[in-house]
């Protein structure tokens, strides 16, 4: 992958995530793989595995957002070969979200995958979770 490949693929990508958090899963699931090996873990549940798991799951999250609009894409890492990519950002958008009626700012670290197929680049892996700061070990013991 060039690096203005790569570039041109990221800008789809943000386009997308703009339209997903105005609650449009559409934009973002074309560039997703439809290989059995996709997987998308998001905040809001366990991961999912397979193209029916990853558009249940896109579907989803994007029915719980409205009227968003993202603040900034900061890349964290990046790295590509001819045949796969990945970007290390933390994604900075805010949206209307589980029925609220304000604005509320959601702020995601997220690792995406992407995978030269046979139609184009796309997406086989996204893990997406809201840790964008340091937290004490208890946030993570389970309770």
């Amino acid at each position: 992958m060039s690096a203005s490949d790569l570039a041109h693929v990221i800008e789809e990508y943000h386009r997308a995530l703009e339209a997903f958090v105005k609650g449009d899963p559409e934009p973002n699931k074309k560039l997703f793989s439809r290989r059995d090996d996709v997987t998308l873990a998001n905040p809001l549940g366990p991961p999912a595995l397979g193209w029916n798991q990853v558009e249940a799951t896109l579907d989803r999250a994007a029915s719980l957002l409205r009227e968003g609009e993202p603040i900034s894409f900061e890349r964290i890492s990046e790295y590509a070969t001819a045949d796969l990519a990945y970007i290390l950002e933390i994604e900075r958008t805010r949206a209307k979200a589980a029925g609220a009626d304000e604005m509320s700012p959601i702020s995601l670290r997220v690792t995406t995958i992407f995978r030269r197929e046979d139609d184009g680049w796309r997406i086989v892996h996204r893990h997406a979770d809201p840790i964008t700061s340091p937290r004490p070990i208890e946030s993570a013991l389970e309770r």
